[in-house]
């Protein structure tokens, strides 16, 4: 379960968007909003490896998503797949790209699109229950792909292993054709000495 949204300017650390209803049955709420924020300060420092990242914060995750000068960060339960922690991480920053997007540099003050707030807890009350008929087509597309691309790695390794014994084929038949001539050869020249002689 989403417990926790938060959006912000990676340059600079700054918070452009909070869940105000994040948090209400959260212990400890005030804790994780502010490693959230040590997060924020940390990315704007160029400290991040990847522009995917799930962190783990005591009992939760922290999932986040860098897309061009934004950070869109949400916490939930370890138990909530992050697969659809990702997808609801991607609807927020399609929508807050599409409507704050050429906004975002000019920003000065914290929280400066907090009316974006309503679009966060519509989208986050679609991916509260994962075993919801819409998320669990979504993983069950995702378990599709995953299939796919298992199958086909199977008959691409199957490829790839009868090319890799021609190879070895021709490397064996490179390595031994010129000394099996040159055995024929002299072979071939004792007969006809002998016969010969």
């Amino acid at each position: 379960m989403v417990k926790l949204t938060m959006i912000a300017r990676v340059t600079d650390g700054l918070p452009l968007v909070e869940g105000l209803d994040d948090g209400r049955d959260l212990k400890d709420a005030d804790f994780y909003k502010q490693q959230a924020k040590l997060l924020f300060k940390n990315l704007s420092k160029g400290q991040h490896e990847a522009s995917r990242m799930s962190i783990e914060t005591g009992p939760y995750l922290f999932h986040y998503i860098i897309e061009g000068r934004v950070c869109y960060l949400t916490m939930c339960d370890r138990s909530y797949p992050k697969k659809l922690a990702f997808q609801y991480l991607e609807d927020l920053k399609n929508e807050f790209e599409r409507v704050n997007g050429n906004q975002i540099e000019t920003a000065a003050r914290p929280y400066a699109f907090i009316k974006f707030d309503t679009f966060i807890q519509k989208t986050k009350k679609l991916y509260l229950d994962t075993r919801t008929q819409r998320n669990l087509a979504k993983l069950n597309d995702e378990l599709y792909e995953v299939s796919e691309m298992s199958n086909r790695l199977t008959s691409d390794t199957r490829i790839y292993a009868e090319k890799a014994k021609d190879l070895n084929r021709q490397a064996l038949i490179r390595k031994y054709a010129p000394v099996a001539i040159v055995i024929g050869i002299v072979l071939m020249l004792f007969w006809v000495k002998n016969k010969i002689w």
